[in-house]
């Protein structure tokens, strides 16, 4: 039986931009091997270190290659976003140190792998300072010529569900339907297009405003209400003629189980980061598969979640595309060895041990 026990753990952030920092979960072995895990967006940043200061004595001598018992001892349910986030980001190093241990990839370790290339999309919007519809267009004009071949953006920003009127279209919602349309003439139609909405909407004026978008042919509209009311959901889903894509939101298998079976949707977005980890991501993607639904990963995060991600969904029949956080900062793929290297819009499986990666910290 291989064992490779947890000596401790430690925290390193970079800064990125306005929107925060990338925080990364270093996990030390007995043996003196390191694993790499991310825990960004945790929603509370100066809480990591006392919530690891916390569980560190549970974790310490902790076999790194009992990942189930991990997931049922520290993962539950009634756990909040920040915590679910660290425990995630550990996750992520143990497959990091159990790769290393054996010298094969995680994915290898997951059910190997069934493609060698992941597709990734573009998500364009927290690049996008310049918000007019030229803002948007020229940044997926550049993500484009970049090798991308599907683009994100979130272009209802002024929307919101508390001065939004029945069967009316206001400027804001006019003004996203302006910004998308400069996109689908600036990118042209070979190129996929999602549109993120935030949960902006209401279900009877997401509807209205789909009809608006039918001839830009989108890949998906995402989050277009709040998961509160998922009959809402499913009517949605089943009146506008474009996919539904959700659930960047949700955590747990439970949750996931609720929204496949009553949402109807076409798409779900779990996190990496907040999942439970890479088993936590596959987990999610083998009930989904159950009914036919896509998964693309919600990753709008640094190198080391998008390495994690890569590898889980190497081992994944039903993968869509995963997102990718582009133009953030231009220094983002030499924060790893080897560089993060795209091709024509897509992420090579690597077969490097691990998750294929370490910082340049």
């Amino acid at each position: 039986m291989s064992t490779l026990k947890i000596k401790s753990i430690e925290v390193e952030s970079i800064h990125v931009n306005h929107r925060g920092n990338w925080v990364f979960i270093l996990v030390h072995s007995e043996e003196g091997s390191i694993g790499i895990g991310e825990a960004s967006h945790s929603r509370k940043d100066e809480q990591i270190h006392q919530i690891i200061k916390n569980l560190e004595p549970n974790l310490i001598g902790f076999n790194i290659f009992d990942f189930e018992s991990y997931r049922r001892r520290f993962f539950t349910d009634s756990e909040g976003h920040t915590y679910h986030t660290i425990i995630s980001a550990i996750e992520h190093a143990m497959w990091d140190l159990a790769g290393k241990k054996l010298d094969v990839p995680s994915h290898q370790l997951l059910g190997g792998r069934c493609r060698s290339k992941i597709r990734l999309y573009a998500n364009i919007n927290r690049a996008t300072i310049d918000r007019s519809p030229l803002g948007f267009a020229k940044n997926a004009e550049k993500a484009v010529e970049e090798g991308f071949t599907a683009i994100k953006c979130a272009p209802f920003d002024g929307v919101s569900t508390s001065d939004i009127s029945k069967n009316s279209l206001n400027a804001a919602i006019r003004q996203g339907i302006e910004r998308l349309r400069m996109i689908r003439d600036t990118i042209g139609e070979d190129i996929d297009l999602m549109v993120d909405c935030h949960s902006r909407f209401n279900a009877g004026l997401i509807v209205q405003t789909s009809k608006e978008l039918d001839d830009l042919n989108l890949f998906w509209i995402e989050d277009p209400i709040p998961l509160d009311d998922l009959d809402a959901v499913a009517h949605v889903s089943q009146s506008t003629s474009m996919p539904i894509a959700t659930g960047e939101k949700l955590r747990t298998l439970e949750e996931f189980n609720i929204l496949l079976r009553l949402g109807r949707v076409d798409y779900i977005l779990p996190d990496i980061k907040h999942v439970g980890g890479l088993l936590g991501l596959k987990k999610i993607a083998t009930l989904a598969e159950t009914t036919n639904v896509k998964i693309t990963p919600h990753n709008p995060s640094g190198p080391v979640a998008t390495a994690a991600s890569v590898q889980c969904m190497a081992t994944i029949p039903n993968f869509g595309i995963l997102e990718y956080a582009w133009g953030e900062v231009d220094w983002r793929s030499t924060l790893v060895d080897p560089p993060e290297t795209i091709t024509n819009g897509f992420i090579d499986v690597p077969d490097i041990p691990g998750l294929g990666i370490s910082l340049n910290l």
